[in-house]
């Protein structure tokens, strides 16, 4: 039996649980997914990308319009698009001289959405 060592904040284990390492290491993401994954959460860790995000959550939009709404320039907004859309979190199409921005599809508003959840608990 192991005993879990509060003050030092370390497992004083002699054994290894070979059983559990087994069983865990079938269900592992390969590391190519799990380098991926790790880049996308990093996208994540940028406040301004993460209010841009929740303002296309709600609809699609112009940078012009994300610019206002955020109180910021159109070319700061232009570059965490490019950085979004690079991630493949958010989409874009033209109608005539104007760019509108989308999520790129619901799993990036399902993963925004469990976030707020869980820092909203």
């Amino acid at each position: 039996m192991c005993a879990y060592s509060v003050d030092a904040d370390r497992c004083d284990c002699s054994s290894i649980h070979g059983d559990v390492i087994e069983a865990v290491s079938e269900h592992m993401p390969d590391e190519d997914n799990l380098l991926d994954l790790a880049e996308l959460f990093k996208v994540f860790g940028d406040s301004t990308r993460v209010k841009i995000l929740c303002a296309l959550l709600q609809a699609e939009m112009c940078v012009c319009d994300i610019a206002v709404l955020l109180g910021m320039t159109k070319s700061s907004i232009s570059h965490q698009l490019r950085i979004l859309k690079q991630s493949k979190l958010v989409k874009y199409r033209k109608d005539g001289k104007v760019v509108y921005y989308s999520l790129a599809d619901e799993h990036v508003g399902n993963i925004f959405d469990q976030g707020l959840v869980h820092v909203c608990e």
